[in-house]
């Protein structure tokens, strides 16, 4: 389980710039190839960290003992790539 994290957190790094959008919002670039944005409610920072998180967790739910309770599914749509 130690490996499948660090292999989330390894595949899951901001690459480039910090991009400025026309409508105050900023975004920048996951290396696994998701842009990650900032919105009214919640900062760059904050989805940078959710996006990352949910990474360790799939991951870790992948290679879990059968039977290991998982706190919530994931919907396929939400799955970071």
């Amino acid at each position: 389980m130690h490996r499948a994290k660090a292999d989330a957190r390894a595949s899951h790094v901001t690459v480039g710039q910090v991009r400025h959008l026309p409508d105050e919002r900023v975004e920048i670039d996951c290396s696994c190839g998701m842009v990650l944005t900032n919105g009214p409610d919640w900062s760059l920072d904050e989805h940078i960290r959710l996006h990352r998180a949910e990474a360790r967790y799939l991951a870790l739910s992948a290679v879990a003992p059968a039977g290991m309770p998982r706190l919530i599914a994931v919907d396929v749509r939400r799955i970071p790539h």
